[in-house]
């Protein structure tokens, strides 16, 4: 409930003069002595006498004529936000909607039919309701009162607790009409009743008369009119016509049998607010529902109806349609009420009619076959539905006295079996609209799946990018699409490939030597292995049956080692590597070999680079031909200078990369995997055996 703007704080934590040190008798115990030099005990207990507790009572200012005893309608005016929420617009109306709660009960329980709303050119605003009255003959508990009086002027009086004069009510606890007495600079009531006319009246609370017997009449029914406290509510505060009419309303969607007669002078209109109207809706909530959402294209037509609770007091009442288009501002929405109250905070109430739809439908889903109804929640149900909900129940209780949120357990039970039967009625005897309506909802929980597997990739990417390896020198672009990690044996050549990329789409992971032979190598090791996890992580994937192809944070991963056999070794481990434990990343071309020159050709000015032994015997014979050359020979990437490496290997523009393929069926690449890189060492022996007739002389080992 909202704190009242002027009310203080329980406990004020400022600073106050402090009174002069006083000896403190060990009487008076440790809260006489905070703040004080503890004093010695004496010898023998002393008892405890005016005398010695008055020096610090007076100083301290706190004694028992501090405590404040409010009476009547006291403690209302005292703290008027325990009991309608504050003081701003939305309490001002909430009186009104204190008083037209108690006619509508009278309605509801079918002692009144009418009801009429008058607001006046002087501010006062009346309520009247054609109903029993409120009985005007002396109160058995209170001698000298009327029960008018004593329900006008006292706390938690009226006849709604027992349940014997209402079966449903949405004034509970027996303070709302008395609030509105308390907090209205004048209130009058005027009682028809038992032939007589009755009348009385009160100002901020407080009795100005008896109650007097006007004369005979045969109508019957209560007027209480009022006009707030500007004292409480602020100098000019008055009702709005507009406001006042949409309570109005809205009541008189929410029971059909009553007629509300609604009259405002016509200079406090400002806006399109009727000076009169009738308003009485037969359709109920349907009618509320269909005016509500206009011209809206819905997907079904309304689901509308009410049902009552046998052999005991209660009922539903509801109207709900669902639309792609939504409802003006909003995608979608629940209005629901309990005995005509309005809970804009939802309640059990609420929860029962969601549960009745999700369990209706899944039902639906199963009976037609279609699968995909198991993913269907409330959230999926209710997001772009326009729903109103309206219960009648026995005792309810709220949240606070403003009433805002329903927390009967009953009232989830109630409206969930009230409304199971008819909603898998409706679905059933239309299987056109049923199956629309069930596609419609079965796209709206894919939706939400897809957004909350989106926040999970994203969520878990900005994981991953605050658990990235140190030694990873990752590239700034966020997205994978023209990124690339390449991967370089030791830190020497991790020094000049960071030195030598482009920061924004390269990324550079060194490895210490060779990893670990994955085709040989136990499940525990794999595991173990802190190369191979980094590795992992740096790529943003979980290796084996949990990879995702999707989760790669680099478009291309590229081997790039030293051009010699240890190169070529440790470039066949991390194929290998790449084949066991992310074969998709190779079978969609996203893995390369980095192509480094071997040697470097210098004659004067002109300068070549050759990958290998070939290469190079190639451009002696053309490019070189006939010149005094200088060749170098590159020991590792670590030896060449940044530039050079940029240049020959790393900028997209120079370099030649060659992609990694399967080309054989997967049947001969496991063999040929297993030959080379498995637990065998004679497979291994037995090939070498079979191809060394294919090496060349000069091996460079």
């Amino acid at each position: 409930m909202a704190k009242p703007a002027e009310a203080p704080s329980l406990f004020d934590l400022s600073p106050a003069p402090s009174p002069a040190p006083a000896p403190v008798p060990a009487s008076e115990g440790p809260r006489a002595a905070q703040g004080r030099s503890p004093s010695p005990a004496p010898d023998k207990p002393q008892a405890l006498s005016s005398a010695a507790t008055a020096p610090v009572a007076a100083a301290s200012g706190y004694s028992a004529a501090s405590i404040e005893v409010l009476e009547g309608l006291e403690p209302v005016r005292k703290r008027p936000g325990m009991y309608i929420g504050g003081t701003d617009e939305r309490a001002l109306h909430h009186l009104f909607a204190e008083v037209l709660d108690n006619a509508m009960d009278e309605a509801v329980a079918r002692h009144a039919k009418r009801i009429e709303v008058v607001l006046d050119a002087e501010g006062f605003l009346s309520v009247r309701d054609d109903g029993r009255g409120i009985p005007v003959d002396p109160h058995p508990k209170h001698p000298g009162k009327s029960a008018l009086e004593v329900v006008m002027t006292v706390l938690h009086s009226g006849g709604k607790f027992s349940g014997k004069a209402y079966e449903t009510s949405g004034g509970l606890h027996g303070v709302g009409v008395s609030v509105v007495n308390a907090l209205s600079e004048r209130l009058e009531v005027t009682v028809w009743r038992d032939g007589f006319e009755w009348r009385q009246s009160f100002s901020r609370g407080h009795v100005l008369g008896p109650v007097e017997q006007v004369g005979p009449s045969r109508k019957r029914g209560t007027l209480i009119r009022f006009r707030p406290d500007e004292e409480i509510f602020g100098v000019g505060a008055a009702f709005k016509p507009a406001r006042l009419f949409r309570m109005a309303r809205s009541k008189a969607y929410l029971f059909r049998g009553v007629e509300i007669r609604w009259t405002c002078a016509a200079e406090r209109i400002t806006d399109q607010t009727p000076t009169e109207a009738l308003l009485h809706f037969p359709g109920g909530l349907a009618d509320a529902l269909a005016e509500r959402i206009g011209e809206v294209e819905t997907v079904t037509p309304a689901f509308a109806g009410r049902v009552e609770r046998q052999g005991e007091a209660g009922a539903v009442e509801w109207a709900v349609t669902w639309t792609a288009a939504g409802f003006g501002e909003a995608d979608g929405f629940v209005s629901s009420y309990c005995n005509t109250v309005s809970t804009p905070d939802g309640g059990t109430h609420e929860a029962g009619f969601r549960a009745a739809l999700v369990k209706g439908l899944k039902a639906y889903g199963e009976l037609t076959g279609e699968k995909r109804a198991g993913l269907i929640t409330a959230e999926d149900v209710i997001a772009n539905a326009g729903a109103l909900v309206s219960v009648f129940i026995r005792n309810p209780e709220f949240q606070g006295q403003t009433k805002d949120r329903l927390s009967s357990p009953e009232g989830q039970r109630m409206v969930e079996q009230l409304l199971r039967d008819p909603f898998d009625h409706w679905l059933t005897e239309s299987p056109k609209q049923a199956n629309a309506l069930l596609a419609f909802i079965i796209e709206r929980a894919e939706e939400r799946l897809k957004r909350r597997k989106d926040k999970e990739v994203q969520r878990a990417a900005a994981t991953r990018k605050l658990r990235l390896p140190g030694k990873l020198a990752d590239c700034t672009r966020q997205a994978a699409e023209g990124t690339e990690l390449f991967i370089v044996e030791g830190d020497s050549a991790g020094g000049s490939a960071k030195q030598a990329r482009d920061r924004n789409t390269q990324a550079i992971l060194p490895l210490r030597g060779k990893i670990l032979n994955v085709a040989s190598a136990t499940a525990d090791k794999l595991r173990q292995n802190q190369e191979l996890s980094d590795l992992a992580l740096a790529l943003g994937v979980q290796p084996g049956s949990r990879f995702r192809i999707e989760d790669l944070r680099y478009e291309r991963i590229v081997i790039m080692t030293d051009a010699d056999v240890d190169g070529a070794h440790i470039a066949a481990l991390l194929i290998t590597f790449f084949y066991r434990s992310m074969p998709e990343a190779i079978r969609q071309g996203r893995v390369f070999l980095a192509l480094p020159p071997l040697y470097r050709i210098q004659a004067g000015a002109l300068s070549e680079y050759a990958r290998d032994d070939a290469h190079r015997d190639e451009l002696l014979a053309t490019t070189f031909k006939g010149k005094k050359v200088e060749i170098g020979r590159f020991k590792g990437l670590g030896e060449m200078m940044a530039a050079q490496l940029k240049e020959t290997t790393m900028d997209p523009k120079k370099r030649t990369l060659a992609r990694v393929t399967l080309p054989a069926s997967e049947e001969e690449i496991e063999d040929l995997v297993e030959r080379l890189m498995g637990r065998k060492a004679e497979a291994r022996y037995q090939f070498i055996q079979e191809n060394a007739r294919f090496a060349t002389a000069d091996l460079d080992v």
